[in-house]
């Protein structure tokens, strides 16, 4: 009897059953992990042929180590940080009276700005949580007020403020780049038309809906649009080039090689809190509550490293990589249907796990496969990355329909939220299709680099 594959399956049998309890999720990795340490080093001692023990627990220190040592997970703080300053900058509000003057008098075209006004956000904080607060605060009342539709409102305020975790600079990004061992500049640029192709299907849908139903997307009234465009000069300066800027500053450097990520999120931090003193918004409150915040969620992020790195370790001990492999490469599937069973696999996982335990459970497991496959590791990275932009809105789990819950008006419920977002996810996957059928969407552009 293969005990080893006995005890990879209880292993992960132990750990779904767990996730349903309610633990922390670094808690529930770790524990799993120590529990069938202890586990194999009881059966190994008594004279079954087990191959992990004790002696996996003390690599987990030895990796613990790389892992707070390595200077390319040194961006991860700078740009949260950098987003939490942002959140208290004013730069939002200004971000929509700006849009507002540009695509008001469309059909549809407060929703169309508030998509183009995540893709800002995005590319100038990186944060799902500030971004889908600041949205669902300032424009959701907005939109309610102008007669939109509940479900067109919260699915386009969901979506745009979650492209926020693909376009760079991503926290999430930085964290595949060290899991999937390729290049963080590479999957940077590798990210940007994947990015916007979502964006453009947000906002075709958004066009398509308004012109076959108008009365759930109109227009704003003359007088609203002259109200907020009095002074139209000043607020579109005001409102477009500070983050225009700060997205210049930091993926500029980056792009055209004068500054690595680091050095570029380090940039980004001091820009946004140049921009919070430049609008007066900068005082010792924000200050606290930007580092405070930045220190909880990078605490957060490194908990579950610290209990994914001890459950990856054990797993691997007792040969799960080998049967991971088996299972995806040894049935005949081919390299696309393998990929396509991944790709199925994380899709699914983001109805029950957030994206940092799928990025540090999932991507240890099938990166040794990839080699295989023959694909290259960029695009590869690309297209898990789309695929998890859908954890953040499939429920029950969706953090994105939890966030916007928490600022929205009384009468947004849980039923608009979810009908909301269904047109959104499949237009994700519509995403997802594309840069898979075309790997030149997110190849293109890192092989520019070095030419």
């Amino acid at each position: 009897m293969d005990y080893n594959l006995l005890l990879v399956l209880m292993m992960f049998g132990t750990f779904a059953f767990l996730l349903f309890t309610g633990y922390p999720i670094a808690f529930v990795l770790g524990g799993t992990g120590v529990i069938f340490a202890l586990l194999g080093e009881v059966m190994f001692q008594t004279g079954f042929d087990i191959d992990a023990g004790l002696s996996d627990l003390s690599l987990v220190v030895n990796r613990l180590y790389g892992v707070m040592s390595n200077y390319g997970l040194v961006p991860i703080p700078l740009f949260i940080f950098m987003g939490y300053m942002l959140d208290r900058s004013g730069i939002a509000k200004q971000l929509l009276k700006s849009m507002q003057i540009l695509f008001g008098a469309a059909p549809g075209g407060l929703a169309i700005g508030v998509t183009l006004m995540g893709v800002l956000l995005a590319a100038s904080t990186g944060i799902i949580g500030a971004s889908i607060a600041l949205l669902g605060t300032l424009a959701l009342p907005t939109m309610l007020k102008d007669k939109y539709q509940p479900e067109l409102s919260v699915g386009t305020i969901c979506s745009a403020g979650t492209l926020g975790i693909l376009i760079p600079p991503s926290i999430m990004l930085v964290l595949m780049a060290d899991q999937m061992l390729v290049s963080l500049v590479d999957l940077f640029m590798a990210a940007v038309f994947p990015g916007l192709i979502l964006s453009g299907l947000y906002i075709l849908y958004i066009l398509g809906f308004s012109l076959l139903k108008p009365e759930k997307a109109p227009p704003l009234s003359l007088a609203e649009r002259e109200a907020i465009g009095q002074d139209r000069a000043r607020v579109l300066l005001t409102g477009l080039l500070p983050p225009a800027g700060l997205i210049i500053s930091v993926l500029g450097v980056i792009f055209f090689g004068i500054a690595s990520p680091s050095e570029a999120a380090g940039v980004g931090a001091a820009g946004a809190v140049l921009l919070a003193i430049i609008n007066r918004r900068f005082n010792f409150r924000a200050l606290k509550e930007a580092t405070y915040e930045t220190g909880k969620t990078t605490a957060f992020i490194f908990a579950i490293f610290l209990g994914a790195t001890c459950f990856s370790v054990v797993l691997r001990g007792l040969g799960g990589d080998e049967v991971i492999v088996d299972l995806l490469t040894g049935h005949g599937w081919g390299p696309y249907g393998t990929l396509t069973i991944i790709l199925s696999v994380v899709f699914a996982l983001g109805f029950f796990l957030d994206w940092i335990e799928i990025v540090l459970i999932v991507l240890p497991l099938v990166q040794p496969v990839i080699p295989t496959l023959g694909f290259d590791p960029v695009w590869f990275t690309l297209l898990i990355a789309v695929c998890l932009q859908t954890s953040f809105l499939t429920p029950p789990v969706g953090f994105a329909l939890f966030y916007l819950k928490g600022v929205a008006p009384p009468g947004i419920t849980v039923g608009h939220l979810y009908r909301g977002i269904i047109p959104f996810v499949l237009l994700q996957l519509i995403g997802l299709l594309i840069v898979f059928s075309f790997p030149e969407t997110a190849t293109w552009l890192p092989s520019k680099i070095y030419q």
